[in-house]
C-alpha cells in the first residue's frame, strides 16, 4: 500500500544501514543508496573490480536481499501455486532459479529456491522484499510459515579462484556444484552456503549470522585471492553475464516467455499448470510472444541506457532495458525487448541515445561465457 508523499517525518523512509557498513567505509568504498540500504558502488574503481572477479575473486556484500523460510505440511503445492518451478523436484541442498508470478503471470520478482531439508530457502531482490513478503502472507495457507531472516547477513565470492579461497575456511564446498547448497561449521558459526551467483563465474553465496560477518569478511579479503568489490562492478558483471535486473528487465509487464526465462518451467509445469498466470504463458509458450529480450552488442564506445529506444530505420522496435560498457569485452553491450521479428541473432539495428543513433547487433547471450562450475 502506497500513499502520497505529504513531507511530513512519518512518510520520510530511512535509508538503512547493512551490517559491514563500518567496514565499507573503512575501507573507503564509495556509498550509494540502492534498495534502501546505503551500499558501496566501489572501492578502487568499477573496471578494475569486474577485472580482478573475472580473473581472481571479489567478495560482493549482498545483505539488502531477502531471505526467507517457508516451511510447513504443504509447502512444496504452496509454493508451486505462485510460482512456475517445479520443486517437488528438489533433493535437499538442491536449488532452482524461478519467478514470483502475478495472478495474470507477470513478473513480481526472480528468486532462488532451496530445498533445505526441513523448510525451503527463498533469497528475493532487496528492492522488492517487502512486497514479497507481503504477496507471500497473502497467497501462501494459514498452516504455512513464512519466517524472515533479518539476523542473517548474505556475502557473495564471485570469480575463478573463489573456491580455492572459501575452501579454505569451509572444505565441504568442495563437494558442491552449481546450484547446490549445504551447511559448514566456521569456528563453531553455521555457514549457509550455495554455489550459485550473479556474475557468471564460479562462486558462491554465504549466509552468516549479521554479528559474525565482519570477522567472515576479513578472513576472506585477508586471501590473496580476493578483494571487495562493489555494487557497479555487480551491475556489469551480470549485464556481461545476460542476466536480467528485476526493476528494469523484468517487471510485472513482462512475463517468463518473452523474458527468455523458459528454461525456469518443466516439462511436468507445462503439462500440469496450476500456476498464476499458466493459461496466459502456456498459450505464449505455444503461439510465441510479440517481443522478445536480446542481446546487442553496441559499436564504438559510447553506452546506451535504460529507456533508449532501439530503432530499425525510422520505427521504433525496442526499448533498451540494461545498457553499459563491457569491460571484458571493450564495448557497449545492451539488453531489451524488440519486436520478435527483429530478434534474430545478427539482426542490425539502431539505439537512440539522446539523440545520436548507435549501430547495433542482436547478438546471443550471455555475452561473456558462463563458467559455472557442474
Amino acid at each position: 500500500m502506497t500513499a502520497e508523499a505529504d513531507n511530513s517525518p512519518e512518510d520520510v523512509i530511512e535509508t538503512q544501514s547493512l551490517p559491514l557498513d563500518a567496514w565499507h567505509r573503512e575501507r573507503d568504498a564509495r556509498m550509494v543508496e540502492f534498495a534502501g540500504y546505503h551500499m558501496p558502488i566501489q572501492y578502487e574503481g568499477i573496471i578494475a573490480e569486474h577485472l580482478w572477479t573475472r580473473e581472481h575473486a571479489g567478495l560482493f556484500d549482498v545483505s539488502h536481499m531477502g531471505q526467507l523460510s517457508v516451511s510447513g505440511e504443504g509447502a512444496v503445492e504452496a509454493l508451486e501455486a505462485i510460482m512456475p518451478g517445479d520443486f517437488a523436484i528438489l533433493k535437499p541442498g538442491r536449488m532452482r532459479y524461478s519467478m514470483l508470478l502475478d495472478e495474470d503471470g507477470g513478473v513480481l520478482d526472480d528468486l532462488m529456491v532451496t530445498n533445505a531439508g526441513d523448510h525451503y530457502a527463498l533469497v528475493v531482490n532487496g528492492a522488492c522484499k517487502w512486497d514479497d513478503i507481503g504477496f507471500l502472507r497473502e497467497h501462501l495457507p494459514d498452516e504455512i510459515t513464512l519466517t524472515h531472516h533479518e539476523d542473517q547477513a548474505l556475502l557473495a565470492l564471485q570469480g575463478p579462484e573463489a573456491a580455492v579461497a572459501l575452501a579454505r575456511i569451509a572444505p565441504m564446498i568442495d563437494d558442491l556444484k552449481f546450484m547446490q547448497a549445504g551447511l559448514a561449521d566456521w569456528n563453531g558459526t553455521p555457514l549457509w552456503i550455495s554455489r550459485s551467483g550473479y556474475t557468471g563465474e564460479d562462486g558462491f553465496e554465504i549466509s552468516v549470522p549479521a554479528d559474525k560477518a565482519w570477522a567472515l569478511a576479513e578472513a576472506l579479503v585477508a586471501m590473496d585471492e580476493v578483494k571487495p568489490i562493489g555494487l557497479g562492478a555487480r551491475d556489469s558483471l551480470r549485464l556481461e553475464a545476460g542476466l536480467p535486473l528485476y526493476g528494469h528487465d523484468l517487471t510485472t509487464d513482462s512475463e517468463p516467455v518473452s523474458a527468455g526465462l523458459t528454461f525456469a518451467i518443466s516439462k511436468r509445469r507445462r503439462a500440469e499448470g496450476g500456476f498464476h498466470g499458466a493459461d496466459r504463458i502456456l498459450k505464449l509458450l505455444e503461439n510465441g510472444t510479440e517481443a522478445k529480450r536480446v542481446g546487442l552488442a553496441l559499436d564504438g564506445r559510447r553506452a546506451a541506457r535504460e529507456g533508449d529506444a532501439i530503432m530499425a530505420g525510422d520505427t521504433q522496435v525496442g526499448t533498451v532495458t540494461s545498457g553499459g560498457f563491457a569491460p571484458s569485452l571493450g564495448h557497449p553491450i545492451a539488453m531489451g525487448y524488440v519486436a520478435a521479428d527483429r530478434a534474430g541473432t545478427g539482426t542490425e539495428l539502431e539505439v537512440d541515445v539522446r539523440g545520436k543513433r548507435l549501430a547495433a547487433t542482436v547478438v546471443p547471450m550471455p555475452f561473456v561465457p558462463n563458467r559455472y562450475f557442474r
